[in-house]
């Protein structure tokens, strides 16, 4: 019962998350209403029933397959009344929110590592992005609360996307080939989970995107097809100072009110816990909660998990028959865990690399310091970003590998066919 009352709180949590509106706020953890201890209190919550949502024209419209039939006074529509579909729509249920009710950003504000350092502290979740050396990151302490960054980095627009209940942060080109050439979509939240997944849908056509693999789902402009995936880190704001000081850090200067810092989802990472509006099966291999790293090239999958990884910190597999390393080192706290996020337990950092130079094989292993990694044949030492800081490679970079910080259940769900590397 307590799990139940828990798990509706958090769901009250998540659709409090679009009821403030844009004002000034001063960002501290604690302002305004305290997401965290909502989480906590079992009594009066007061949470909505995702079901309950039959005023919704939304929710019917994935109903009855109505997109584009609705009224025109809801401004959500597809292409089509009977649209194209790749998943189930049942499968689309409702997460409390209502479309952009946790709103994107849409004009990011940044600021330096310096300023960033004001309040952020070496382990705070931060997901890094470098696009031709322009190098941005994300604090999960702002994303937690918006999901969706709209951005341009290195001169490509982005979409910065990152779903609490899967831990999935995932970044991708904005840019696709449509009917009538190339065009660049504007994402936003549709206010719709499927299989625990935050499900995104474009401004322009109103097409619904699957977040954990940037997939058109529903909408015939784009159905089956996939954004061009960037690789992203998730590392400690410490890592993140260390590696790159001339870094833009996105700012808590959003235009909305919202509790920087605070983790609405206290304690959701426990493993032993159901993952939260998944409608699927677990698959039992593992946990369902289980932290992984996920590797995928076409219709191969590997997923390495987190125990094996804190083990050996470094573990080679083959993906499409190309080796990859899968490093990981401590200094990241859990976003998902404790009511200040900054509090969270160590989940460490990970990258995935090509292991691999010039047709010549590396061969990564741990050495005495935490976050360097060398190779067995040259000597050479590499940092969290595959950069070889001396010996004969010195200056050179692995190949960096777009990867997944997730959980089993979902990882499993999408990836069925997925190999487990576990201790």
């Amino acid at each position: 019962m307590r799990r139940l009352l828990s798990m509706l709180a958090v769901l009250g949590v998540v659709a409090a998350a679009c009821s403030a509106g844009p004002e000034p706020s001063s960002n501290d953890v604690g302002a305004g209403d305290d997401p965290a201890a909502t989480e906590q209190d079992d009594a009066g919550v007061d949470a909505p029933d995702p079901q309950e949502d039959a005023d919704d024209p939304l929710a019917d419209a994935i109903r009855t397959q109505s997109f584009g039939c609705v009224e025109d006074s809801f401004y959500w529509e597809v292409d089509t009344c009977q649209p194209a579909t790749l998943i189930d729509l049942d499968e689309i249920i409702a997460g409390g929110p209502p479309p952009d009710g946790i709103p994107p950003i849409d004009d990011p504000a940044f600021e330096s590592v310096e300023a960033a350092d004001e309040w952020l502290t070496d382990d705070s979740p931060v997901m890094v992005v470098d696009v031709d050396d322009d190098v941005r990151a994300y604090p999960l302490a702002i994303l937690t609360w918006h999901e969706i960054v709209n951005d341009t980095v290195g001169g490509v627009p982005l979409v910065v996307s990152y779903c609490p209940l899967c831990n999935s942060a995932l970044v991708f080109d904005r840019r696709i080939d449509g009917p009538d050439g190339e065009e660049v979509l504007d994402f936003g939240t549709s206010g719709r989970l499927y299989l625990s997944n935050l499900v995104m849908y474009d401004r322009q056509h109103r097409n619904l995107w699957t977040q954990f693999e940037g997939q058109g789902v529903v909408g015939e402009r784009f159905l089956g097809e996939r954004l061009d995936r960037v690789p992203a880190w998730l590392f400690g704001f410490g890592e993140l100072a260390e590696l790159h000081p001339d870094a833009q850090v996105l700012s808590r200067d959003t235009g909305a009110s919202r509790p920087y810092g605070t983790n609405p989802y206290v304690g959701y990472d426990t493993e032993g816990r159901a993952p939260f509006l998944f409608r699927g099966e677990i698959d039992d291999r593992e946990s369902a909660m289980a932290r992984m790293v996920g590797l995928a090239d076409g219709d191969d999958a590997v997923a390495v998990l987190l125990d094996r990884l804190v083990e050996d910190r470094v573990v080679t597999v083959d993906v499409a028959d190309r080796p990859i390393a899968v490093v990981w080192a401590p200094g990241q706290s859990s976003a998902l865990d404790t009511e200040v996020i900054d509090d969270g337990r160590d989940v460490g950092q990970t990258a995935a690399f090509v292991a691999a130079l010039d047709g010549e094989p590396i061969e990564l292993e741990p050495t005495d310091e935490d976050r360097r990694f060398r190779d067995a044949r040259s000597g050479s030492t590499f940092d969290l970003r595959g950069r070889a800081l001396d010996g004969p490679l010195e200056g050179r970079h692995l190949e960096a590998v777009a990867h997944d910080d997730t959980f089993w259940f979902v990882w499993a769900a999408f990836k069925p066919q997925t190999e487990v590397v576990a201790s």
